[in-house]
This record gives structure tokens, C-alpha cells and sequence, in this order.
């Protein structure tokens, strides 16, 4: 089954560009223009990855991200942005990636291939900004140790807004 992609950028011709790129490496393409086109196809279609530009009219990217994710947790969002200061709060709000413009199509598609691998226990795991490399392996005779992960920012600042739960179609 094709992964349905829905790109959200105000610019017409990156739209565009990018429905080309990723219907030719065979992806189904919905395309937005801004925050309510974004919010309708979300509901009335089954999305696999988020591509989000942070320009947009009438709503911020943030804002944008924030309401589409409350709609469904699971789905990774590719953030992208001209602006190179944004790498912290895309990490701190639990965007799978932040790419920025002007987009290598290299990188673009490798990135949404590892989202798109990732599981449901990773996609928690970055939600909640936990870091899966900071895994230890004891040996055999090394002491009993208490074992956690480590935070990228604090939780309390970022908490959901309600309980994760599986959408219908991921």
C-alpha cells in the first residue's frame, strides 16, 4: 500500500515540485496551502507523513503542527524551514525532522523512509523526548544498575494535551 503524504506549504510552486518528486517515488500527494486546507484533508483522509512548512498564512507552522498532531500523534512530521534557529524547538515538540530550504531531494526522501520505518514505540519515545542511543548493556558480573533514558527537554513544558491514542488508519 502506497504511504499517503500531505505537504503543507503556501508557496504554489514547491507544492508542486514536491508532489512531482514524490509521486515519482511512489507516494499518494495531498497538497495544502495553509492550516485549514491542512485540517481538512486530515480529517477526511488518511495521512502517513506530514511535510509542514513553517510560513504559512493566517496560522503559524507551530500552530499548525500543534493542531494536526493533536489530531493524530502517531503521524511523523517533517518540518521545513529557511530559518536555521528552529532545530531545538522542532526536537523539543516532537517533529521526526527539520529540513531545511532550499530542500535536497536526497535528503528529503531518505528522511521519510526512516520515519515511515519507524515504530510506534520510537515515535513515543521522540513524542515524549526520550533519545534511543543512550542505550547500556552491562556485562555479566557488573553490579545491579537503574537504567533511564535521557531527556532532551524537560516534559513538564511540553506536556499533550490529551492521551495518545492510535488513529483509525496508522
Amino acid at each position: 500500500m502506497r504511504k499517503r503524504v500531505l505537504v503543507v506549504d503556501d508557496d504554489p510552486s514547491i507544492r508542486a515540485s514536491l508532489k512531482k518528486v514524490l509521486e515519482a517515488a511512489g507516494y499518494d500527494v495531498l497538497l495544502a496551502a495553509d492550516s485549514q486546507e491542512a485540517s481538512n484533508l486530515c480529517d477526511s483522509n488518511c495521512i502517513g507523513l506530514l511535510i509542514l512548512d513553517l510560513r504559512l498564512p493566517i496560522t503559524s507552522g507551530w500552530e499548525t503542527f500543534e493542531s494536526l498532531t493533536r489530531r493524530n500523534p502517531y503521524v511523523p512530521v517533517i518540518v521545513v524551514t529557511g530559518l536555521a534557529n528552529q532545530f531545538t524547538t522542532a526536537l523539543a515538540v516532537g517533529a521526526g525532522a527539520l529540513l531545511e530550504k532550499p530542500i535536497r531531494v536526497p535528503v528529503l526522501l531518505e528522511t521519510m523512509e526512516k520515519l515511515l520505518a519507524e515504530s510506534d514505540d520510537d515515535r513515543l519515545r521522540r513524542l515524549c523526548g526520550y533519545r534511543d542511543d543512550t542505550r547500556y548493556v552491562p556485562s555479566a558480573d557488573a553490579p545491579p544498575r537503574r537504567l533511564r533514558g535521557e531527556r532532551i527537554v524537560p516534559l513538564q513544558k511540553y506536556r499533550l494535551s490529551r492521551p495518545l491514542s492510535k488513529g483509525a488508519c496508522t
